[in-house]
């Protein structure tokens, strides 16, 4: 039999270390984030700030965030729930609702830093190409950079939908059109690239679902029905999804500011082991006892003890 080293031995275990948490969870790539977070030193701890863009199952969250030695700071954020105020209560995780997202936490943080009067952004949703910074202004525009985390940047990914909606609401994001809908690369080496701003705007008003939306409900019925139980129950047909969003979009311009939700006051009454909540329901809590109480307890236990062993002796006497 021939001779096998033994790699993985003692020596590599005592030296191995793991991952880091998040990175072994496959949360967060911690090179990327590196790279993002890292500033000039002759910044002198300014902040560099990342549009974060995160996707769960139901909505898209946008957060303007800055990293210090502690951990992340949030200055800003908006969520595609909170578009229900602008008119767009359902499709929360759409290309067109994510775009809406982006531009609602532009104005938002702008307003919030008095901004919003000095930087105005798109005036007109189009799709073309706009860069804040190319506008005259005594003032610097905004600037973040596009966090996208650990989602894939293919052509028309809806994190670039946040992008472009932030960069339209006025906030200096560096980008190009490569990643847009639209955007088609040169078939030669030299050549100029060519993007298509209306194939882009179509999906910035959702026209791809309502394309969708007309085949699914001539087709087949229960399964639009299905799919689109939202809209319906909103009342919200193919013909109406751009006005929707367009009027979403107006609405976000004249008031972005977020309105917290009153908070509930609960009013709990306890009658001996018994609470009643504010909305009617009754448990049993028992009321905690003292030291003194214990104890006496703990004593009447041992004392009935004794007499039943008492009582079990004189029984085998008789």
């Amino acid at each position: 039999m021939g001779f096998m080293k033994v790699v993985k031995n003692k020596a590599y275990y005592k030296g191995f270390q793991c991952k880091k948490r998040r990175r072994h969870e496959g949360k967060t790539d911690y090179k990327q984030r590196r790279n993002m977070v890292k500033q000039a030193k002759n910044k002198y701890n300014s902040p560099k700030y990342r549009l974060v863009v995160r996707f769960t199952n139901k909505k898209v969250i946008c957060q303007i965030v800055y990293a210090t030695i502690q951990g992340d700071r949030t200055v800003c954020q908006a969520t595609s729930a909170d578009l229900a105020k602008y008119g767009i209560s359902c499709g929360l995780s759409n290309y067109a609702t994510t775009y809406a997202t982006g531009l609602l936490v532009a104005r938002r943080l702008l307003k919030t830093y008095g901004m919003d009067g000095d930087f105005k952004g798109q005036e007109e949703i189009n799709g073309e190409e706009y860069h804040v910074e190319d506008d005259e202004s005594e003032r610097k525009p905004f600037k973040v950079h596009l966090d996208v985390g650990l989602v894939r940047t293919s052509i028309g990914s809806r994190v670039f939908a946040a992008l472009k909606g932030a960069a339209d609401g006025g906030l200096h994001v560096p980008h190009s059109a490569k990643n847009f809908p639209g955007y088609k690369a040169p078939d030669e080496k030299g050549a100029e690239p060519e993007y298509d701003a209306e194939v882009h705007k179509d999906r910035i008003f959702g026209k791809h679902v309502q394309e969708y939306m007309e085949m699914l409900e001539e087709e087949d019925p229960e399964k639009y029905a299905a799919h689109f139980s939202h809209f319906i129950k909103a009342g919200i047909g193919p013909d109406g999804l751009e006005d929707m969003y367009k009027n979403a979009h107006e609405k976000i311009k004249a008031d972005p500011t977020y309105e917290p939700k009153p908070k509930k006051t609960v009013e709990n009454t306890r009658k001996g082991k018994m609470i009643t909540t504010g909305g009617g329901n009754k448990y049993q809590r028992n009321v905690k006892l003292t030291l003194k109480q214990r104890r006496e307890k703990v004593r009447q236990k041992i004392a009935t003890a004794q007499a039943k062993a008492l009582k079990a002796a004189e029984a085998d006497d008789e």
